[in-house]
């Protein structure tokens, strides 16, 4: 989508969309909590992009160079009960599932601390990038809780049952090196680079198939939820649906006619 325009309704959670890549910048200093303010505001950020079709991917970010986003707001901690706290876990949780059904590309550029609901951010993107002084961790249990934005759910599927283990029991926060190592994010940079590689990377995945992007993202994503005879027949659903597709014979048009092809675009 031609032209830069800003989407959100305040400065807690800022919106930009340029040629088609949407940059979310939570900005709550001095460390980005998720207040309950920010989340809302989030999450009418993720409703609009859902519903614009001129997006073809997102990055998710934090403003300043101290914190990605530093968890949620501790003092409203004091005043819950259970089922405060278990509406608290939902509402989050929807918002970043929400996010994460996008059908398009969701970079997370972490540029510095991501701890507790922060790290629970990260790992509902697609795609995690940490700047070299990032940390990311999971301390609930510190503060007498455990992870109630996904991040039980989503760690475990991530890097495993005994690593998943390790970081929420311990609560101890990784380096990006660390976090690379194990598979928790998949590019570790230099300081004050985390969101330029992602802009890097998404303007590499932009130049692929939008339709088919969103069939892969579909069929990987049912890849973690089923058994694998079920996963390949949505695999082969999904294979057929995009062969039956512009995008696929303008694909193959251009591959033989040794051209750059040109994909649908809204």
């Amino acid at each position: 989508m031609a032209g830069n325009h800003h989407a959100a309704a305040s400065n807690k959670v800022q919106v930009t969309i340029e040629e088609g890549l949407a940059i979310v910048t939570i900005n709550n200093p001095p460390v980005n909590s998720l207040t309950q303010e920010v989340m809302n505001e989030f999450h009418r950020a993720i409703d609009l992009l859902a519903k614009n079709e001129h997006i073809q991917a997102v990055i998710i970010t934090g403003a300043g160079e101290k914190a990605f986003v530093a968890g949620a707001d501790i003092k409203q901690f004091l005043s819950l009960d259970e089922q405060d706290g278990r509406q608290l876990s939902l509402d989050g949780q929807l918002v970043f599932e929400k996010m994460e059904q996008l059908p398009v590309p969701v970079i997370c550029a972490v540029n510095g601390a991501a701890l507790g609901g922060g790290f629970e951010l990260a790992l509902a993107c697609d795609i995690r990038i940490a700047a070299e002084n990032a940390k990311l961790g999971l301390p609930e249990v510190g503060l007498g809780l455990i992870p109630g934005y996904g991040g039980t759910q989503r760690l475990t599927r991530l890097i495993g049952l005994g690593k998943a283990k390790e970081i929420i029991f311990t609560g101890k926060p990784l380096s990006a090196q660390e976090a690379h190592q194990i598979g928790l994010v998949e590019k570790a940079v230099p300081e004050k680079n985390a969101l330029e590689a992602a802009k890097d990377m998404a303007a590499h995945m932009m130049k692929n198939s939008p339709q088919a992007i969103s069939k892969a993202k579909m069929a990987l994503h049912k890849a973690l939820e089923t058994h694998l005879q079920d996963g390949l027949e949505i695999e082969a659903h999904l294979f057929g649906k995009a062969m039956a597709t512009k995008d696929c014979k303008e694909g193959a048009a251009a591959f033989l006619e040794k051209r750059p092809p040109h994909f649908q675009r809204h």
